[in-house]
């Protein structure tokens, strides 16, 4: 299957396009991991990904759309494809519809994962990493350490990323709101769309996930 996979951030879709990848036993594509991948091979696009954000500016759409084509060029995804985190407007998924239909090629589905916002604040606001490791992630309310502010693994200081804050949250969502979510009623235009809630334990949701897509 190809399939892209929506929403707004603190709705799980890290963890989801994982579990689901494996499950269809197709790759995982993210946008974090195409850039990491192509700045630490020093590709052509990796390096100019680099310049700009060595410069603080934003890469330029035509950067990551280059990337996300040679990823689904190789090998692994000739039978298929997760999309995480591209496309994240409306200018990359067009991009993206030019791409595939010049493979001969189109998507399955594009699954959204639809969480209240008032969930997602409660969510990313809530979380707390350990300094000595970043991998040891607790919530205040979901996951609490035995002892308040200090990590159950190793005893190191939890703390707050900055852009975790409730305020950040919400311009987050604010710009998820303005950029990304038009591409879910362009994916519905098409027919394309699959909406499903991504409240409750993290394997009801990717019961949700696989069944719905099923129906692609």
């Amino acid at each position: 299957m190809r399939i892209v996979l929506v929403g707004p951030p603190g709705a799980g879709k890290g963890t989801q396009a994982h579990l689901l990848a494996k499950t269809l036993s197709i790759p995982h594509i993210s946008t974090g991991d195409l850039f990491r991948a192509n700045i630490s091979q020093g590709t052509p696009l990796g390096l100019e990904a680099k310049a700009y954000m060595d410069a603080g500016k934003l890469v330029p759409d035509e950067i990551t759309i280059g990337m996300a084509k040679d990823r689904m060029s190789q090998p692994d995804a000739a039978k298929g494809f997760l999309l995480d985190g591209f496309p994240r407007n409306l200018g990359q998924a067009k991009a993206l519809d030019e791409i595939l239909a010049d493979a001969g090629i189109a998507l399955d589905g594009v699954l959204d994962l639809e969480v209240p916002e008032d969930e997602v604040v409660r969510r990313i606001a809530g979380r707390r990493l350990c300094r000595n490791d970043g991998s040891h992630v607790f919530h205040v309310d979901y996951n609490p350490p035995a002892q308040p502010g200090v990590c159950d693994e190793c005893g190191g200081e939890l703390y707050q990323r900055t852009d975790d804050t409730e305020e950040k949250v919400r311009v987050r969502l604010e710009e998820y709101h303005s950029k990304t979510e038009p591409i879910i009623g362009y994916y519905a235009d098409q027919g394309l769309l699959v909406t499903i809630p991504a409240l409750g334990k993290v394997s009801e949701v990717t019961e949700r996930a696989i069944e719905a897509l099923r129906g692609k």
